[in-house]
């Protein structure tokens, strides 16, 4: 069967090829055929064209009533125009509108646009395959609030730029990112290889696990974690890819009175299955990380450099501890790590548009989940209390101020959420560093919550003599990095590691564009 078929399979392909490279005018452009192929030829073209950000819509702008027609090229047609319209179809108190999309000249007979249409109060979609004049009807706006937004806001437009062959292959990708399984661990690897330029080179398989004494670590050392497979590699992966990070956990180690060495943890998921600090055993944390995570952890032990540990004061991190073992996990201000700039911590086709749009599906879908991860934040930056999403929306625009503005105000430390103080796995830690001693004189200038976990693992903290550390660091690697490996099959990589002393107001306004990264000096 494969010997019959494979001329057509040859014809096929030349014919693509030929079509691509030609510059004729046809009624089909080639990607359009691409499905139609066997699978294993269709797929990996199909791969080279396509990667999980065509997930992520473009924003094309706003249709409203108040200025003239929004126009664009779009991904199928290249002459788009938009504009809405008022009207009370429904005999309702506030009335309905009409938006009007009209579309032409196609580059194909075979292709389509798909658009998201957002207001705070609602997400819809449409797509169009003919040349002409579309309308998306609004029955009935939900209550003055929406109303008054769309008479002066209008209605957002976004692109799903991919077009449907590839948004669905997109969506392909997506999925194994969050699967525990061999396909999800290739998948999350080849995404942070394309979109950050990450290496995932093997170590020797003696050393995949270190045989660790732990009379050579010390409080204050840092653990940073990378993992790859699963639900929380697939999270890791994306964190990784906006922030910079070459590490998406970490925990930090402390030994009491008697000398007994404990890891501290913010995202350690208790037996009710809630994520929470928690400060446990060393041989039990250990243990679980070599033989029941199974996102495949790849562990690195950072050690402080002895000026900063002879400055690390251990009651004063253990009363820290303390205080938070059992609170939730820093859900509040996970995500005002990232963004510290209006435009520049987004990765096209990101922006602060497209991050509205998104906390609104998941407002609608989740309200509990929405409430948790940035109702209150952002309520803390306008200093209100109480506003759902739509109502935090509204109030940015009386205020004559916008969304992107209200995501790059700093986090404040000494914020108190309805469930406590808010500290993600690295806050947690940093907060620790901060009550211990290692950012003075200039802690109270500094707001760890505005820390990602490169920003951590960039600071001149650590240990910068490979003489002095321990004797079984990076045992049985032929590459010796300049901190301790001690778990996973792929040599961990931390770009910007232990290089930059701290200063005021260190990493509120920084951002972080892949694939470099840049960041400007004190930023």
């Amino acid at each position: 069967m494969a010997v019959s078929s494979s001329p057509a399979i040859i014809f096929a392909v030349t014919v693509l090829m030929l079509l691509t490279a030609s510059s004729v005018k046809l009624p089909f452009h080639p990607r359009d055929l691409l499905p139609l192929l066997p699978r294993h030829l269709s797929w990996p073209l199909l791969n080279s064209l396509n990667s999980a950000v065509d997930l992520l819509p473009t924003y094309i702008g706003a249709a409203s009533i108040k200025n003239d027609a929004v126009e664009w090229k779009g991904a199928c047609f290249y002459e788009n125009k938009a504009w809405l319209e008022l009207n009370n179809k429904s005999g309702s108190e506030f009335g309905g509108g009409t938006l009007h999309i009209k579309v032409d000249k196609a580059h194909s007979w075979t292709c389509m646009d798909i658009y998201v249409f957002v207001t705070p109060y609602r997400v819809t979609w449409d797509w169009y395959f003919i040349s002409r004049e579309h309308t998306m009807e609004f029955n009935e706006w939900e209550g003055k609030a929406e109303y008054e937004y769309v008479k002066q806001k209008g209605v957002s437009i976004f692109l799903m730029e991919a077009g449907m062959v590839g948004t669905l292959r997109a969506l392909w990708d997506v999925f194994p990112l969050f699967t525990n399984t061999g396909w999800g661990e290739n998948s999350n690897i080849a995404f942070l290889e394309k979109h950050m330029g990450a290496n995932f080179d093997a170590r020797p398989q003696p050393s995949w696990v270190t045989n660790i004494t732990t009379d050579e670590i010390h409080s204050g050392d840092m653990l940073a974690i990378s993992k790859i497979r699963g639900r929380w590699g697939g999270f890791e992966t994306l964190e990784k890819w906006v922030s910079g990070a070459y590490a998406g956990h970490t925990a930090v180690c402390l030994r009491d009175s008697d000398g007994k060495l404990w890891v501290g943890e913010s995202g350690n998921e208790n037996e009710k299955g809630e994520d929470v600090i928690a400060v446990l055993p060393w041989e039990e944390w250990w243990e679980f990380e070599q033989t029941k995570d199974d996102a495949n952890p790849h562990i690195a032990l950072l050690p402080l450099h002895p000026d900063y540990r002879a400055k690390f004061n251990v009651t004063a991190a253990w009363e820290y501890a303390r205080s938070m073992d059992g609170k939730p996990y820093g859900y509040h201000n996970l995500i005002f790590s990232w963004i510290d700039t209006f435009s520049g911590n987004y990765p096209p086709p990101l922006d602060a548009h497209l991050v509205a749009s998104v906390m609104t599906v998941w407002s609608k879908i989740q309200p509990d989940y929405a409430a948790n991860m940035w109702n209150e934040a952002l309520n803390k930056r306008l200093g209100t209390e109480g506003l759902d999403l739509p109502d935090v929306l509204v109030e940015v625009e009386k205020r004559g101020s916008s969304f992107d503005e209200l995501l790059a105000v700093p986090e404040q430390d000494d914020w108190i959420y309805s469930d406590g103080k808010s500290t993600s796995c690295i806050a947690f830690i940093l907060e620790m560093y901060k009550e211990a001693g290692l950012f003075d004189p200039i802690s109270s200038s500094i707001q760890v919550t505005e820390f990602t976990i490169k920003d951590a693992y960039m600071l001149k903290f650590f240990e910068n003599n490979a003489s002095r550390l321990p004797k079984w660091c990076n045992d049985n690697d032929d590459v010796k990095l300049p901190y301790c490996q001690i778990l996973g099959k792929y040599r961990m990589e931390l770009p910007g590691y232990n290089t930059m002393e701290p200063y005021p107001h260190m990493n509120e306004h920084c951002p972080s564009l892949p694939p470099k990264y840049n960041r400007p000096k004190n930023c």
